[in-house]
């Protein structure tokens, strides 16, 4: 597929449209308190850096943080390598989940269009990352889901996708892949408390997962057979 290409901004724009792009795509309300949180910086360099965007045109103007035109489209570009460079670490490098997600945060912002185009081709265009978050431009229609807290004991789901929250909490990627709670895969709700951990049923091999991370593990529930 052809791909687009934004123009060259420093690396540190790239950073901020991709973490406001990433946390509007969970749901989460866009302040400068949470791109401190996720960028491991302070309030007032994020309160510097918005004002720089929005005389770069990347931001609209205003007291909302809000991508343009311009902005999303770095935001996609940047937000679609990383997802492509995590799949081509993990499927034809053998890397952990943890260990490709880290390596593709410094793949995004060198690599070319030329590049980004080959390696879609040999990865025969996937539209998810490893973990099922969807890659710009593939097209991909995620399938409706719920966090994994919603579901009741007893009941059946596929795991759908975990969250960009989660690849930034140490050790929540080792432990669901370690898990096999992967995106395609199915389980069962074995027991559930409200405000506690949830244990499923993966493989034949019972997991407990913490509030947390049910809480942002999304999946698909499976009816019931009749």
């Amino acid at each position: 597929m052809a791909t687009w290409t934004a123009p060259e901004y420093h690396p540190a724009f790239e950073e901020y449209c991709e973490t406001i792009f990433e946390l509007a795509e969970d749901d989460l309300e866009v302040i400068q308190a949470r791109i401190a949180e996720r960028m491991g910086i302070s309030r007032p360099a994020v309160s510097e850096m918005i004002r720089r965007m929005q005389d770069k045109g990347l931001l609209a103007p205003g007291r909302r943080i809000v991508l343009t035109d311009d902005g999303m489209a770095l935001a996609r570009q940047v937000v679609r390598r990383h997802r492509l460079a995590e799949r081509f670490l993990t499927d034809v490098l053998g890397l952990s989940w943890a260990e490709a997600h880290a390596e593709a945060g410094k793949w995004e912002h060198v690599l070319s269009p030329r590049v980004e185009e080959a390696m879609s081709n040999l990865l025969g265009g996937p539209t998810t990352c490893p973990h099922g978050n969807p890659i710009p431009g593939s097209g991909y229609a995620a399938p409706e889901s719920v966090a994994l807290s919603e579901v009741e004991a007893g009941e059946c789901f596929v795991v759908s996708r975990i969250t960009e929250e989660l690849e930034f909490v140490d050790g929540v990627l080792d432990f669901l892949e370690d898990s096999s709670i992967c995106p395609g895969n199915s389980g069962v709700v074995t027991s559930s408390s409200p405000g506690g951990a949830t244990t499923v049923t993966v493989d034949g091999a019972p997991v407990e997962i913490d509030r947390y991370t049910s809480e942002r593990l999304l999946v698909v529930p499976v009816p019931a057979s009749t």
